[in-house]
């Protein structure tokens, strides 16, 4: 199988800028040590990662017969090694039985809901070398930090779509989108939004705390991938090259407040049925630890990215991803499992009837570029079904029983509109930037219309009105939101 090519040189970078890139892509000797924590960096007294790590190695998944799979679905309780079963080669013949059983256990703790979401993000400067993410420093694309004013806009457009859940992202830049700029963000969407996620660099337990503060709910963190050794040779430069700090953010955010955590590695990186197992128990052992925390999952493959349109997923199709998908479901029915745009309508459109119980939906993963895309494009079916469907605020509902839950939440706001619950600079070996010649500059922050490049290609365009109705077409509940504030 031919394999991914990852190291694609830009035109426009200087000569020692492109000198110092291929040095750290051909001699390990040239990058720093992935294991060791940069200045800042704070360190957990944890054995989490131990654990994960150790589990991970041990993981002879060839080891595995048919006997050992059907005795794990036939378990009430999911132990370690029954999930390492479902994830082998040897349950793949089970596929079947096994989505029969992950839709049994999804039904049982969530019933037949999907939640939406959308993700914004609001910059994509980065300082580190990725190889693989469309956003890595020395990539050639338009680079753009929307301002406050940029912000609320695109936050306007989205909330007038009807979603009540946003995601905002960045690039990994702490000198570009530091954390006080995420913070005024997370101001902002409290306005607009009943919860906020974020997809950001990993920051200090501290920083979570404040982020959790400006109105922050909950983190996602991709650990891309869970082998140290690939890791290593994946993430050349920058803070995101230090591989504990990466696996512990979910912990840190725990610690500074955070009510949920999310998990994933990008599945066609590395060894994905190892990626599948540590994922989850990278889950399991914090939940634990800290049993009132929310959890959830995501298993995205990798996609491509601009400059490298032939990036993919190799070995991870679309029967090996609902595979672990299944499993994920059957180990941690407790779970949220959320399967991104970057999947083909189809399989989402499958995925939500067994395992899946999150989706995304009028999604741009470019920076600035909602209202082009989903106000003044042609992308509404839908619309006039579901506006025929809203109430006096304009916000959606499914039946006369949401109308009233929604009438009761939203009696229960506080004075900012928040509701009640009602149930009970880049660190360490300093590279040379992304330069370019001076009269020919490509990342001056202005894409086309103003906009800035996208970090990877979607698969799955559908507006938020497309998949709102045709989740509701295929007897499912869409849930726009069913956290209150205490």
């Amino acid at each position: 199988m031919e394999q991914n090519k990852f190291f694609v040189d830009a035109k426009k970078l200087t000569p020692e800028t492109l000198a110092y890139k291929h040095r750290i892509e051909q001699d390990a000797s040239a990058r720093t040590n992935h294991m060791e924590y940069m200045d800042g960096m704070e360190r957990l007294d944890s054995d989490v990662m131990e654990k994960v790590l150790a589990q991970t190695r041990d993981y002879d998944y060839h080891s595995y017969t048919a006997a050992d799979v059907r005795r794990a679905l036939m378990q009430e309780t999911c132990r370690i090694e029954d999930f390492k079963a479902l994830l082998s080669p040897a349950a793949e013949p089970y596929l079947e039985e096994m989505a029969q059983k992950a839709k049994y256990e999804t039904s049982r703790h969530f019933g037949n809901t999907v939640y939406l979401f959308t993700p914004l993000y609001i910059a994509n400067y980065c300082e580190n070398y990725c190889v693989y993410c469309g956003f890595n420093c020395y990539n050639d694309i338009a680079r753009k930090k929307l301002d406050e004013a940029e912000m609320e806009r695109e936050m306007q457009v989205i909330s007038d779509s009807g979603i009540e859940e946003i995601l905002l992202l960045t690039g990994e830049s702490r000198s570009m989108s530091d954390v006080a700029y995420i913070g005024r963000a997370c101001k902002l969407a409290a306005k607009y939004f009943r919860s906020t996620g974020l997809e950001i660099y990993p920051v200090n337990r501290g920083e979570y705390e404040y982020l959790h503060a400006c109105g922050a709910d909950y983190i996602t963190v991709f650990q891309e991938t869970y082998d140290p050794a690939v890791y290593e040779t994946l993430h050349l430069m920058g803070r995101k090259r230090v591989f504990p700090y990466r696996f512990d953010a979910q912990e840190r955010a725990i610690l500074g407040g955070m009510r949920g955590v999310a998990f994933s590695a990008l599945l066609g990186l590395a060894d994905f049925r190892k990626d599948a197992l540590a994922t989850a128990l990278h889950a399991y052992y914090l939940q634990r630890k800290y049993p009132h925390v929310e959890y959830s999952l995501s298993c995205p493959r990798l996609r491509p990215i601009k400059n490298n349109e032939k990036l993919r997923s190799m070995d991870v199709g679309e029967r090996q991803l609902c595979q672990i998908l299944c499993a994920y479901r059957i180990f941690l029915p407790f779970a949220g499992i959320t399967v991104s745009s970057r999947e083909q309508e189809h399989f989402r459109d499958g995925i939500i009837k067994i395992a899946a119980t999150k989706v995304s939906a009028g999604v741009s993963t470019g920076i600035g570029d909602h209202e082009k895309k989903y106000r003044n494009s042609g992308k509404r079916e839908g619309r006039q079904e579901l506006d025929a469907s809203k109430d006096d605020e304009g916000r959606l509902y499914r039946s006369d029983g949401q109308r009233k839950r929604r009438q009761e939440l939203d009696a229960g706001k506080d004075d900012e509109g928040r509701q009640y619950r009602s149930n009970g600079r880049q660190e360490g070996r300093q590279a040379p930037a992304a330069d370019v010649d001076d009269e020919d500059k490509p990342y001056d922050g202005n894409g086309e219309e103003g906009c800035g490049d996208e970090q990877f290609e979607i698969s799955d365009g559908r507006s938020f009105a497309a998949m709102y109705g045709d989740i509701t077409a295929q007897g499912m509940q869409p849930v726009l939101n069913d956290y209150v504030y205490v």
